[in-house]
């Protein structure tokens, strides 16, 4: 098979092939390597890559294949991840100037598992300095370029990661979500994108943004390929007290349910408030497919206190963020991007009563949510990157003094999930008038991740809306 045949497959067809010695891991990996060297620079994507490791990993890989060892389902298969998975000996700098040149000694949790899978992690990827963006802009190591146009931002803040799968460099990459920075990307660049629920997945070993709100995931070119890096990666880990016990399911057997008779929630109110007509009509016409695939959709108004979530979000990140950087902010403040200072001092000045109180009324929330959704439905429906995507210039909000209103947009849609713990999945939903991706969310009970999966690759096979390619020159 070809270059351009083996770097298209999604990663479970990958997975097949090199188990049935179809393709070798190093066919594989090789493929790989040559998009990472004909596009990683011009999308501005790789933060590390080192082609001699990636090859031995694969040659391991092969030789333990033809001794009759497989390691797991994702056996031989080049993966990259997020420049915040910290792995003993490697370095990681998360997008920043504070960090580079840091090497953890320890691996992150989520990297032990994909090892033990049998997956290949050829690279670090590119992101927004300390996750701390929805745009993808970085004033240190440059922004990410989307595939689709490279005049335009990818969103943020795993903005490496969806331009590395969406180009297809690597077959799919983990990210991290404190306020949208798995699903925001995955809608600008064509890809399914799944924050877990609080708990599913150890953060351990991860650079912390906000402890209470981080959530880790992978962004990944099927619904199929999202169920079978979860799998990998889910269920309780004692070096992160707050994962959870609950036993993990099996994802992957959730694909084949269908949707005829679940019913999903339409929010007549909060969610569509400022999203552009182009990205709507979109996300409207997904609807149409629900209901053709037999799914009920179930008209509703949100409780009001879903409107105090996005900023109340925001407020918790920027306590919580300034808690972690408090030292580095007296001592490196000039090493720090404008956007990022921007968003981390004003964490230092919110009084503790309003950070509880913040905290306090999540429970609120979410029984609200509970209430007025998930008594009457299985998922809740709604846009995700409310605008149509930006150009990289005119959405630079380092250089805007009103960026953090921008930012509380970007995030309108999925900050609320963020700060109720609950499931979502991002997912492709055709192009705007621009040209250029975006998506639809779906939202369900607390560790329902199998009923997301479920009626999102239902949507999948009916539209194929993940087999688009950006046309890379």
């Amino acid at each position: 098979m070809s270059e351009p045949g083996l770097a298209g497959l999604t990663l479970s067809a990958a997975a097949a092939a090199i188990a049935a010695k179809d393709a070798s891991s190093r066919e594989v990996t090789e493929a790989c390597l040559t998009r990472f060297a004909r596009h990683g620079a011009a999308l501005n994507c790789v933060a590390g890559l080192d082609p001699e490791a990636a090859l031995a990993a694969a040659d391991a890989a092969d030789a333990e294949l033809a001794a009759g060892r497989r390691r797991g389902p994702l056996h031989g298969v080049p993966l990259a991840h997020k420049d915040m998975f910290y792995r003993a000996g490697r370095e990681s700098a998360c997008g920043s100037r504070i960090r580079a040149g840091f090497v953890p000694r320890e691996t992150a949790t989520v990297l032990q598992r994909l090892d033990a899978a049998g997956a290949l992690d050829i690279a670090r990827l590119n992101m927004v300095e300390f996750a701390l963006g929805t745009t993808g802009h970085n004033e240190i190591v440059g922004a990410v370029r989307n595939p689709w146009n490279p005049a335009h931002i990818t969103g943020g803040s795993s903005s490496g990661s969806a331009a590395a799968v969406a180009a297809r460099l690597a077959f799919g990459a983990l990210g991290s979500d404190t306020g949208g920075s798995i699903r925001l990307p995955a809608s600008c660049c064509g890809l399914i994108g799944l924050k877990p629920t609080y708990g599913r997945v150890s953060r351990h070993a991860c650079m912390p943004l906000s402890f209470t709100l981080d959530h880790i995931g992978p962004l990944t070119r099927s619904v199929a390929d999202a169920a079978l890096m979860l799998q990998a990666i889910a269920g309780r880990d004692d070096q992160d007290p707050t994962s959870s016990a609950r036993p993990v399911p099996d994802y992957r057997a959730a694909l084949e349910g269908g949707v005829k008779g679940l019913r999903i929630a339409v929010p007549e109110t909060f969610f569509y408030d400022p999203v552009d007509d182009s990205v709507a009509r979109s996300v409207r016409a997904s609807l149409e497919v629900f209901a053709a695939l037999g799914a009920e959709l179930v008209p509703l108004e949100m409780p009001e206190e879903i409107a105090f979530a996005n900023r109340l979000n925001m407020l918790i990140i920027a306590v919580e963020g300034a808690s972690f950087h408090a030292d580095w902010l007296r001592e490196r403040r000039d090493d720090y991007g404008r956007q990022t200072l921007g968003r981390l001092l004003p964490g230092l000045l919110h009084p503790a009563q309003q950070y509880l109180a913040a905290m306090k009324l999540r429970a609120v929330v979410l029984a609200r949510l509970k209430e007025a959704v998930f008594a009457r439905a299985d998922l809740l429906h709604t846009p995700v990157f409310p605008y149509e995507v930006p150009e990289i210039e005119a959405s630079d909000v380092a250089v805007n003094p009103g960026f953090l209103e921008y930012l509380a947009g970007t995030g309108h849609c999925v900050r609320p999930f963020n700060y109720t713990g609950l499931p979502a999945i991002s997912v492709p939903a055709g192009r705007t008038a621009n040209g250029l991706p975006t998506g639809f969310q779906l939202v369900g009970r607390s560790f329902d991740e199998p009923t997301l999966l479920r009626a999102a690759a239902a949507y999948e096979r009916e539209t194929g809306c993940c087999a688009p390619v950006p046309p890379l020159t």
